[in-house]
């Protein structure tokens, strides 16, 4: 197979499209797609070879296959990243990150704002297996501060984080864990890498569940880490290969449809939610509406500094509590009820009854998920559409 040179000197939109391709020798336009298990060797001597690392090439597409690797390389040359390892969905590139490197006896802090299924990780099962956790305010650097022992080895956080849209300070973050002699994984889902590169910022893993944003379409489940070589080869890798969270080659192939349109995707989607938020800001029946993109939203200065754009979603609070938020959600005509967040269709959510359902009514309301709470990825349709959409829906609330 010949590899197109990298794409690293070109601008976003640019890597998206071509980055990472491999080419068979039938010069095919699209990314070929690789429907394979395993692999044959023209020797046994080579075969031998490659298990010992010295010779290049796939061993069995549990580990690696043309496709995936095509995938890898895109969100390396997109994210700025030395290596990266795909995984089948998004919580197991979280799992994986977070996991792979701990043993009993270390120490894990983490933000208190985290998507349910990310909390249940830190919270529920790293302590099973010895591993110390801490959750903090993840707006508070003296917090994280305070929580940093000897055993720390990790910091984990989301920003913006799911679904109140609070917006953390990377670089302040990363530098205490630095300090603390940890490293810093964040999950930036919601921000995309279109608006944020949290390694440019001192992150030292960055994680995607790329079923969001970089399929875009509902269409498949995936994930990703990104890090550096030293990281991916000495926690990983190995990790990995023994274990198997794999990506399947035909998911890697419609991930790699999904980035070709991702920057076009996520600054209309973005431009969609502004302008839905600008008319939700003063709606009688919005007790509260944040926004990233906006100069009242709480974090607006650290917005400005750390992202190059606001987002896809939009989260805001009902008057009346979960009964007035249910009418709302069943009164929209365009926008459908879902959990999942960046499609090409515009989708809402009540956290408070599904992605955080599982915590106290004390913890939802320390992370201000209200009952009247509703989260709104903003999708493609016409944005005059989706705001009378929602005006007429909260007509009902």
């Amino acid at each position: 197979m010949s590899e197109v040179g990298s794409t690293k000197r070109y601008r976003p939109e640019t890597r998206l499209v071509h980055g990472g391709t491999l080419r068979s020798q039938f010069g095919e336009t699209s990314e070929g797609l690789f429907l394979t298990q395993g692999y044959v060797y023209d020797s046994a001597e080579q075969c031998e070879a490659r298990f010992k690392g010295e010779d290049p090439g796939f061993i069995y597409s549990r580990y690696s296959n043309p496709t995936i690797s095509m995938f890898e390389r895109r969100m390396i040359e997109l994210e700025g990243a030395e290596a990266a390892r795909s995984t089948a969905t998004g919580m197991a590139a979280v799992t994986t990150a977070i996991l792979a490197p701990l043993r009993a006896g270390d120490h894990v802090v983490a933000s208190k704002a985290l998507f349910g299924s990310c909390l249940y990780v830190v919270q529920d099962l790293l302590p099973r297996y010895g591993i110390e956790t801490t959750l903090v305010d993840g707006l508070d650097l003296d917090q994280w501060q305070r929580a940093v022992r000897p055993n720390t080895k990790t910091f984990f956080l989301e920003s913006p984080t799911n679904p109140t849209l609070d917006v953390l300070d990377i670089p302040g973050i990363a530098e205490i864990a630095h300090k603390g002699g940890a490293r810093l994984v964040v999950d930036n889902v919601f921000a995309t890498p279109i608006w944020q590169s949290p390694l440019s910022l001192g992150a030292d893993v960055v994680v995607y569940s790329a079923t969001k944003h970089i399929d875009g379409q509902g269409r498949c489940l995936g994930g990703i880490i990104l890090s550096s070589e030293a990281f991916i080869a000495e926690h990983l890798h190995n990790f990995m290969r023994q274990t198997g969270p794999s990506l399947s080659p035909f998911n890697a192939w419609v991930l790699l449809k999904g980035l070709e349109t991702l920057g076009v995707r996520v600054r209309a989607q973005t431009d969609n939610a502004a302008k839905l938020a600008e008319v939700l800001a003063s709606h009688p029946k919005i007790s509260r509406l944040i926004y990233p993109g906006r100069a009242d939203h709480p974090q607006a200065a650290l917005v400005k500094k750390q992202m190059r754009g606001g987002s896809t979603l939009v989260g805001f609070e009902v008057k009346g509590g979960k009964a007035a938020a249910f009418r709302v959600l069943n009164a929209l005509r365009l926008a459908k009820i879902s959990n999942n967040l960046g499609d090409a269709k515009s989708l809402v959510t009540h956290p408070a009854t599904t992605t955080h359902q599982r915590l106290t009514p004390e913890a939802r309301a320390e992370l201000g998920i209200s009952e009247g709470f509703i989260r709104f990825s903003a999708g493609l349709e016409h944005a005059d559409d989706l705001i009378e959409d929602v005006a007429q829906a909260l007509e009902r609330a």
